[in-house]
This record gives structure tokens, C-alpha cells and sequence, in this order.
């Protein structure tokens, strides 16, 4: 394989980041559930801009590449939202609540260090380095172009003084430094307080195999739980030192060779379509973004974020619980997977076949998951946060609706298993409550 036989490493300097109190570990372990799923929709992005119909101008064996490669994205995202439950499992173990909440992208300026760049690309070479560069394990000596760009003009972030008592972020090259440091966060607090004290959170708040289809998946309850958990993050991410070529990294890697093949032999290929990050309305920061004047578009966009909402809104619900028992756990699990397999996928792919608009000629939409409203603003009073639960899908299911009815007869497959899955999982919620 032409880069894995290339790429090397170093061994990785120990963390710079300091952790001192309970309060910067929760904080910390915040910033971290945010990138999680920022880097989980940079993958779903990726994946939904790829090509994977017979009459989008690929060859057979181009078609086949794609696809696989959309799969392998998709299966890394699925990773993604392990590493992310894990998160929210470390949070609820030292007595902290669900982190949900993230910025929109594009992310504002110092949202994370400058070698931690997260941004919304269509599937192509650039995507891939970029993707693999987030990726890469402690101490490998490669480059990003951009990244490295933006870490030459901003000064590294300082780090936290021994006694300082309010949490801020401190500077890490990597994921991986990032989670190292936390990893030493616990160590150091459990040494201080005891593992009895430290872990003061509720198990049965906590997310388990049982409940969601995650291998790996499993609750944090004393140290050894938060090491195993932080392995798995770091371990599936850029692989376990020295042991890189099965985790996210070196599958980027085999993805960007086999590109290199598939180009090779047809440089013409194009295996995305001409996909632009644009939002439906403009920011209320200012920040300008292109914008989706196309109406049909900007309802099925609009659709894709609420929908993605309110998933965020069952899986907060899921880890902040009042008085649910195990069966209603269970149902928040299988309707917020429902929600992402069954609508937010085929939705994914969906829009980014459709136009932006005519300021934007032969560019197409994609899946920028705008958030709108908090996730976590639902009563903690069980019966009331349900009904709001299943009101909002009923509304989302109304809309996909309407976006059925008026649609292209292209698109009405797919509109109408969307439709009718939103109805569903209302239905769902519904009998559970």
C-alpha cells in the first residue's frame, strides 16, 4: 500500500494539559463529547456527498469503490457515536449531566486548539488527508497543509496553573493528547478523593450494550471502567500504539490509496457530488454562510436538522432520566437509532441531490446539522418531556409529508419510508408513555 508503507511515528510526548478539580475533568470531558459528534458529522457529511447510483457517471468499478468507501465512512461515524456515548458515560459517572450541546458549524474561531480543525468537506483527497491528519496517533510526523497553516498563526493556548479553580481549555495536538490528559485527570482525582468518592454517579444512568448497538459499549464505574473507556476511544481512533492500520486512521489511509488507484487509472473521476455547506437561514453570529434559497431544498434540510434535534433531545433525556424504567430506556435508545437510520441516512443522501439555489449554479445541499433550539431544555418530569418527545416527532412526520407531496417523482421513495418511519417511531413513543 503506497502510504502505509510510508507513514512512521514517533513516540508521544506526555500530555500538557492539567486537570487539578472535578469541575475541569466534567468541563473538559464537555469539549470532548462536542468534538466527538462533530467529528462523527464530518464523517457522515463525507459519506452522504459520495456518489452511489448507476446514473451518476461512474464505471462499474468506480460505483463499487464508492460505495465501499461510503459504507467504511458510515461504519467509522457508527464509531463515533460509541465514543460519544462513552463520553456522556465518563460524565455521568463523576456526577454530571449529559453534553449534548455543540457550536453550528462552521465552528467559530478558538472553538478547539488550531491543529484540531473540524470542517464540513465532500468526499475527494482533500477530505481524506483531512480526515486522516484529525486521525493520526500521538507523535506521527505528517502533515495537513491547512491544519499546519492555522497552527503557524495562532499562539498555543496556555496551560492551567496547578491552583487555578476555573475550567478553560488548554492546548492538545491530538485527539489522542486530548483523551490521555483526561485519562490522567481521573487518575490524579481518584488518587486525591478515592475511587468511591470520584465515581458518585448512578450506573443505571448510564448507557449499555442492551440498549444501543454499539459493541464496546459499557458502563464507567471506578477507574478501571475509565481507562477501559478512554482505551476504546483512542485504541478505535488512531489504534493502539504502534498498532494504527485497523483503527480510523489507517483505514483512512487504506481509502485514500485505493482512491489514488481509482483515479490513476481515470483522472477524471469524480466520486462526490458538487456538495456546498450551506445552512437555511443566516447565522445569528453574522458569521456569512452560503444559504439555500431553493424552497424544496431548504424544507428538506430544515427536516434533516430537526430531526437530528431530536435525537439529541432522546439521547440527553436517555442519560438524564427521572423515573423511567428499563422498558422506556429501551425505547429511547431504539427510537433515537430508529431516527438515524431510517431518516436522518436516506435524508443524508437525499439532499445532497438537490440544488442550493440559482446564486449557486450546479452546486447541491448537504447535511450541516443546524442545531436551533437547547437539547436539553424538556421538563424532567417524565410524562411531560415524553409528550413533548413525540409532539415534536408527530410535527417533523407533517413535514416529511408535505416534502413527499410536493417533491420530484425521483424522490418519492425515499420520501415516503421517511414519512412513514417518523410516523412510526411516534407511534412508538406514543405506546411506551
Amino acid at each position: 500500500m503506497q502510504l502505509l508503507s510510508a507513514r512512521g511515528g514517533v513516540d508521544p510526548g506526555a500530555p500538557t494539559m492539567v486537570l487539578q478539580h472535578r469541575e475541569a475533568l466534567i468541563w473538559t470531558l464537555g469539549k470532548a463529547a462536542a468534538l466527538e459528534q462533530l467529528v462523527m458529522c464530518q464523517y457522515l457529511y463525507a459519506a452522504f456527498s459520495m456518489k452511489d447510483r448507476e446514473d451518476e457517471g461512474l464505471s462499474q468499478i468506480q460505483l463499487e469503490a464508492t460505495r465501499r468507501w461510503r459504507r467504511e465512512l458510515i461504519h467509522i461515524a457508527e464509531q463515533e457515536m460509541l465514543h460519544l456515548a462513552l463520553v456522556q458515560n465518563l460524565l455521568t459517572a463523576v456526577g454530571a449531566g449529559s453534553a449534548f450541546e455543540r457550536p453550528n458549524f462552521p465552528l467559530p474561531p478558538h472553538a478547539y486548539p488550531a491543529g484540531i480543525k473540524i470542517e464540513l468537506l465532500p468526499f475527494n483527497e482533500t477530505s481524506l488527508r483531512h480526515l486522516i491528519y484529525l486521525e493520526r496517533p500521538e507523535g506521527l510526523d505528517m502533515a495537513d497543509q491547512d491544519a499546519l497553516a492555522a497552527v503557524g498563526r495562532a499562539a498555543p493556548l496556555p496551560r492551567a496553573a496547578e491552583d487555578e479553580i476555573g475550567p478553560r481549555l488548554q492546548d492538545f495536538e491530538t485527539i489522542g493528547t486530548l483523551y490521555r490528559a483526561i485519562e490522567l485527570g481521573f487518575d490524579r482525582l481518584a488518587e486525591r478523593l478515592g475511587e468511591e468518592r470520584l465515581f458518585l454517579g448512578p450506573r443505571s444512568a448510564q448507557a449499555v450494550v442492551g440498549h444501543f448497538p454499539l459493541p464496546n459499549l459499557a458502563a464507567v464505574t471506578d477507574l478501571a471502567g475509565a481507562h477501559a473507556a478512554i482505551d476504546t476511544i483512542v485504541e478505535q481512533g488512531e489504534g493502539a500504539r504502534g498498532e494504527w492500520r485497523e483503527a480510523h486512521f489507517g483505514r483512512l489511509v487504506t481509502i485514500l490509496d485505493e482512491f489514488f488507484d481509482v483515479r490513476d487509472a481515470d483522472p477524471g473521476f469524480e466520486p462526490s457530488r458538487p456538495v456546498l455547506a450551506a445552512c437555511v437561514r443566516e447565522r445569528e453570529d453574522g458569521v456569512p454562510v452560503p444559504i439555500i434559497t431553493d424552497p424544496f431544498t431548504s424544507r428538506c434540510v430544515d427536516l434533516l436538522n430537526a430531526v437530528y434535534e431530536v435525537i439529541l433531545q432522546l439521547l440527553a433525556r436517555y442519560f438524564a432520566h427521572t423515573d423511567e424504567t428499563e422498558d422506556h430506556l429501551a425505547v429511547l435508545a431504539e427510537v433515537s437509532v430508529g431516527l438515524m437510520k431510517n431518516v436522518v441516512k436516506p435524508l443524508g443522501g437525499l439532499v445532497t441531490r438537490l440544488p442550493v439555489g440559482p446564486e449557486h449554479p450546479g452546486a447541491t445541499a448537504g447535511p450541516t446539522f443546524e442545531l436551533f433550539y437547547g437539547v436539553d431544555y424538556l421538563l424532567p418530569h417524565r410524562d411531560a418531556a415524553w409528550a413533548v418527545m413525540e409532539e415534536r416527532i408527530r410535527v417533523l412526520a407533517e413535514l416529511a409529508t408535505n416534502c413527499r407531496d410536493s417533491c420530484a417523482p425521483l424522490y418519492l421513495p425515499a420520501l415516503t419510508k421517511i414519512t412513514d418511519a417518523l410516523t412510526d417511531l411516534a407511534d412508538q413513543l406514543a405506546e411506551a408513555r
